[in-house]
């Protein structure tokens, strides 16, 4: 008999619906995931959900393990736990981290899938693929014992950036963010808080995560001379002015994109794409970033919680999805 499963599929912009999907079979070098949790990337989901993927970027922005193409129908999405109940016998009932859309089954090459250790409950371990963003970003700017670092934008990007660097000897970690709510966040993870007006300057390093260009002509502001901004914002098809008259010549200052699809130059050598995985997940071991996760959902409910999601009616960092 056919085996099947069941995916969310976005139709087209701003319309999705969960369908069934053939599994295939589990061949050699393979393992066959049953799903217990998945989550929303909300910054990028939203403007995948949206339709505002510039055609530029299509293939940029594939998700390991889609299925479709931009603007739609597409299968997107790259934060899952499960477990695995098919494939080699050392693999047979781990628990594992995949880059696989939201579905109920899922079969991969086995080296497609990492390990979550025992001390990081498959809750947490949702937020890995965002931990390795917030790695990279860190490889890519290199912080300094004692650095003044601020990270402009609390969204789940910015508090992961922050909760890597808290723990960054002598390191003076600021987030910074509009909403006022967010200082709540920022406690958990054992740094400071500021709205923008307020935000110490002085910076050696800013990372942005806002997506707006009030926050990175913000971000330029916090800089001490020859500091740095690593840009993290993805801004989809929007058109950005950045402030390059204003001191940015006189006092150095640098913009550095940073993304998740390549390790930084200095590490490439050196470490693989497993190894950044990995060290996402033992990072995960800390319960503080627990407070990254502030919702959770039915998979069934998925077609109706994602427009509330790119709305924003419904306020979230990562929502977790939940798989019965």
């Amino acid at each position: 008999m056919p085996r099947t499963a069941h995916a969310y599929w976005l139709r087209s912009p701003g319309a999705g619906e969960i369908q069934p999907v053939p599994l295939p079979a589990v061949g050699a070098g393979e393992v066959g995931v049953r799903t217990l949790y998945s989550a929303v990337s909300r910054g990028t989901e939203a403007l995948v959900f949206s339709g505002h993927v510039p055609p530029s970027q299509y293939e940029a922005m594939r998700a390991p393990f889609q299925d479709g193409a931009f603007p739609g129908p597409v299968k997107y999405g790259y934060l899952n736990v499960g477990v695995v109940d098919e494939g080699p016998p050392d693999l047979l009932g781990q628990r594992v981290f995949c880059l696989y859309p939201h579905q109920t089954r899922y079969v991969v090459p086995a080296n497609a899938v990492t390990p979550v250790p025992d001390d990081v409950p498959p809750e947490r371990a949702v937020l890995a693929g965002t931990l390795e963003t917030a790695v990279n970003a860190a490889w890519d700017a290199a912080p300094l014992l004692g650095d003044r670092i601020a990270v402009v934008g609390a969204g789940m990007v910015g508090c992961a950036v922050a909760g890597v660097l808290a723990a960054l000897p002598g390191a003076r970690v600021q987030l910074v963010d509009v909403d006022p709510s967010r200082a709540r966040i920022a406690d958990a993870l054992g740094v400071g808080f500021a709205e923008p007006p307020d935000a110490q300057a002085d910076c050696d390093l800013v990372f942005h995560t806002s997506g707006t260009p009030a926050g990175l002509t913000r971000s330029l502001e916090l800089l001490a001379a020859d500091g740095s901004v690593i840009e993290l914002s993805w801004y989809g098809d929007r058109e950005v002015t950045v402030p390059l008259g204003e001191a940015f010549h006189s006092r150095r200052l640098t913009i550095r994109g940073s993304q998740v699809g390549m390790l930084p130059p200095a590490r490439r050598g050196r470490r693989s794409l497993a190894d950044r995985m990995s060290l996402a997940l033992q990072l995960l071991a800390d319960p503080a970033f627990d407070v990254l996760i502030t919702g959770e959902s039915l998979f069934d409910e998925l077609p109706a919680v994602l427009p509330r999601l790119a709305d924003g009616s419904l306020p979230a960092l990562c929502h977790r999805i939940r798989y019965s």
